[in-house]
């Protein structure tokens, strides 16, 4: 069907999805990880220090973004601790500390990984292409062909 056959609203749909798609396209490297027929299995702690220490090039990359995690669930856990006390000190509210708790674990984890983005200097590395080389090894290991 030609784009003049469309119907106005169609044409706007096709615009918008091309649109957020282009925006997302980093996701595409994921895509045949999570869109398998038979997901790949867990791996533990001892298979991700023993791709460290196997790629001299992906490998500290890798770490250093699996340290820089920590920073995320440290600020979640603060931010998410420190805007409940508060709301439930001045408000006395259990629903409004509720989603304080929510809001500031949310807010906490956004800041804390920014905090680790600029003190392990993440915005130099290609944290993505680390992760995927990880997922294409435990994919080989998995399926016997390492």
């Amino acid at each position: 069907m030609a784009d003049s056959e469309k119907s106005f609203l169609i044409r706007q749909w096709d615009e918008y999805k091309g649109f957020w798609a282009e925006r997302f396209s980093f996701l595409d490297n994921y895509s045949r990880f999570v869109k398998r027929d038979k997901p790949l299995p867990s791996w533990s702690s001892d298979d991700v220090q023993e791709f460290i220490a196997s790629d001299p090039h992906h490998g500290p990359t890798l770490k250093t973004a699996r340290e820089a995690a920590s920073f995320g669930l440290t600020g979640s856990l603060l931010g998410a601790v420190s805007t409940a006390a508060f709301a439930w000190k001045y408000s006395k509210s259990p629903h409004g500390a509720g989603l304080s708790f929510i809001a500031g674990g949310a807010f906490g984890w956004t800041f804390g990984h920014e905090v680790a983005n600029h003190w392990y200097q993440l915005y130099r590395m290609d944290t993505m292409a680390a992760q995927v080389k990880f997922l294409e090894w435990w994919e080989k290991k998995s399926e016997g062909h390492s």
